[in-house]
């Protein structure tokens, strides 16, 4: 059956949700069922600037997901779906929308997308578990900084070593030379 002809105010809303989808580090889908607008906008306003929320029909956006070569979603367009797009660190929106929703138990997280595969909630939890890049980063480099000490330690070492040998050698020379004289 072919695909029904699609209206121009549809057909740039599905290639914008195309474009959201192909330019984001992840996207979650949520359920926003009973949130109040001044609850979305502030659900918004936490997630930051680089995370655009949405609220989008679940056809268009299971088209627009479909056209950005992601499979695995349509199971999750049902119900009034909002979308998350990460532009920035993936963690932290979802730490954010973690967080939000403790707050304000009518927002569901449903699933979403993670480096180009779907995820499920209990996914995107173990995401939002995870420490933020700028901290996993640090501990990198203080393991790496960590072990250039102990590389420094041990070419030091025997060094050291040559250093005390020559100092005893030296003190059982004159110890010797004393007991001459």
């Amino acid at each position: 059956m072919a695909d029904k002809p699609v209206r121009a105010d549809k057909a740039s809303a599905v290639a914008e949700l195309t474009d959201n989808f192909r330019n984001s580090s992840a996207t979650l889908l949520t359920e926003y069922r009973g949130l109040t607008v001044s609850e979305i906008t502030e659900l918004r306003r936490s997630l930051g600037s680089e995370t655009k929320y949405s609220v989008s029909k679940n056809t268009l956006a299971k088209r627009a997901a479909s056209d950005a070569g992601i499979e695995g979603l349509d199971a999750l367009f049902t119900g009034p779906t909002a979308l998350a797009f990460v532009g920035g660190d993936p963690v932290e929106a979802a730490k954010g929308l973690r967080a939000f929703a403790k707050a304000h138990p009518v927002l569901i997280i449903k699933g979403g997308v993670f480096e180009g595969k779907a995820v499920t909630a209990a996914e995107v939890g173990k995401i939002a578990d995870l420490e933020s890049r700028e901290v996993l980063l640090a501990k990198l480099a203080g393991a790496m900084k960590g072990n250039l000490t102990k590389a420094a330690a041990t070419f030091q070492a025997p060094l050291a070593q040559v250093a005390r040998l020559a100092a005893a050698l030296q003190d059982k020379r004159a110890q010797d030379g004393s007991a001459e004289a």
